[in-house]
């Protein structure tokens, strides 16, 4: 635990990164524990994102995770962290009326949530100005481009964005003009190496990588799949450091047949009376037992 950085993260040291170094470490996190063990262990930036809603809630895809839902997680991790700095994932359709209703539930995050910052997908003219609107209502974003996993509907499934020249030159073009709306930072989601590393050549604000290549000026998985806590389907860019879910489903195995067997709880994991307690409890010599009468 002596190398763990204790410097608070804020948006002005995450953003020297870029030139300083080292590079970024995030996680996704959505619950107090978690938080807690993520922020004592060192990771930079904690991402509360809407992929709580698969991994977390049992949604098919995040588009119907609710604000409700992402503040209660929010508030969660934010209770936990001391060090990280936290940003709250807008949900789907969170930010797609109008400026004012996007500025209204991007400060949920941070009135409510206790986030630091939030997450918009896409980088639309449109989605452009909005990021625009929240940075002069002194709201920090973080831009997303590349796959945008809440387009599923529209896309059809999920896939690696960026592989012909034209759509990789809108992924450069479109984290170009995230940073000239004043976002701090962008992620980088299932592209070709080579197209990350251009983007991060062309952006003065650090890049986050998922599925994007080791040149982006840090890196985010989502905590359940790096863990091997989650037991479906995992994308090519996932590495699993450690096995969660096999561990945990031993464990209660093992809790089943104790249980099953009379072995737990045992002598140990049972509390007793004092002996002058015991013995006033226990029935006396010719006195007849609780609930019994005469015959």
């Amino acid at each position: 635990m002596a190398d763990t950085p204790i410097e608070k993260i804020t948006i002005p040291s995450l953003r020297a990164r870029k030139t300083v170094g080292p590079k970024v470490v995030c996680l996704t996190a959505y619950d107090y524990p978690t938080a807690k063990l993520l922020d004592e262990a060192g990771v930079d930036l904690i991402l509360v994102g809407d992929s709580l809603g698969m991994v977390v809630l049992g949604y098919e895809n995040t588009v119907p995770v609710t604000m409700d839902e992402m503040i209660h997680h929010t508030g969660a991790v934010t209770r936990a962290v001391r060090r990280a700095l936290v940003v709250g994932d807008m949900p789907y359709f969170s930010f797609h009326l109008s400026a004012d209703e996007t500025i209204r539930n991007a400060s949920r995050f941070l009135k409510e949530g206790g986030a630091a910052a939030v997450k918009i997908e896409g980088a639309s003219r449109k989605r452009l100005k909005l990021v625009e609107a929240m940075v002069e209502a002194e709201i920090p974003v973080m831009g997303h481009v590349g796959l945008t996993p809440q387009s599923i509907h529209h896309l059809g499934r999920y896939k690696v964005k960026g592989k012909l020249a034209e759509e990789a030159r809108r992924i450069v073009e479109d984290a170009a003009n995230l940073e000239k709306a004043g976002a701090f930072a962008v992620v980088l989601e299932s592209m070709p190496v080579e197209v990350a590393a251009e983007v991060t050549r062309a952006v003065k604000i650090p890049t986050i990588g998922i599925g994007a290549g080791p040149a982006c000026d840090g890196q985010v998985l989502v905590f359940h799949d790096m863990m091997g806590f989650s037991n479906g389907y995992m994308p090519k860019f996932v590495r699993k450091y450690a096995d969660l879910h096999g561990i945990m489903s031993g464990a209660v195995r093992a809790y089943a047949a104790d249980v099953r067997k009379g072995r737990f709880p045992d002598d140990a994991t049972s509390y007793h009376l004092k002996p002058e307690a015991a013995a006033e409890l226990a029935p006396k010599k010719g006195r007849c037992a609780p609930g019994r009468g005469t015959r």
